[in-house]
């Protein structure tokens, strides 16, 4: 019997009922389930990679244009939890300014992705720990370079 091929961008019923039922919301499910933040971007300004104490990587790309977060993607090795925060931490920080990314927090990400198991709050955290190495290392090389933005 020949196998079934699956749309990669499609979840099957069973899929999305256990990601459901395991406590994702549907926002949650999206994030996971739609992959177009997903990758490196080829001119990126900054690129961080951070592993989380479970063995999940998140490897961040970003594209700044005069202060502001122009685009960003993320590659993420590992569960439903850490892609679908991942992916909700680009969303959020896309189109912010780096201090306004500086203030991207658990609770804002928690908020984005509207519930997600207890047991994945390390996810969540990893994402925005990967967003904070990110823009301090960006941060670094603009005082390295005498470049840096300067506070108003």
């Amino acid at each position: 019997m020949e196998k079934q091929q699956s749309n990669p961008e499609t979840l099957t019923d069973d899929v999305y009922k256990m990601l459901s039922e395991s406590g994702y919301s549907d926002k949650a499910i999206r994030y996971f389930q739609n992959k177009d933040k997903i990758g490196v971007l080829e001119d990126a300004d900054q690129i961080t990679d951070l592993t989380g104490p479970c063995g999940d990587t998140m490897k961040i790309s970003l594209s700044i244009e005069n202060g502001t977060i122009d685009d960003a993607k993320i590659q993420v090795l590992g569960c439903p939890g850490a892609v679908a925060s991942g992916c909700a931490l680009v969303s959020l920080a896309r189109g912010k300014t780096l201090d306004e990314a500086r203030g991207i927090d658990l609770d804002a990400l928690y908020k984005e992705l509207e519930r997600m198991p207890e047991q994945k709050v390390h996810c969540a955290r990893l994402a925005v720990k990967t967003l904070q190495k990110a823009l301090d290392q960006y941060g670094h090389k603009g005082d390295l370079n005498g470049d840096k933005e300067k506070k108003g």
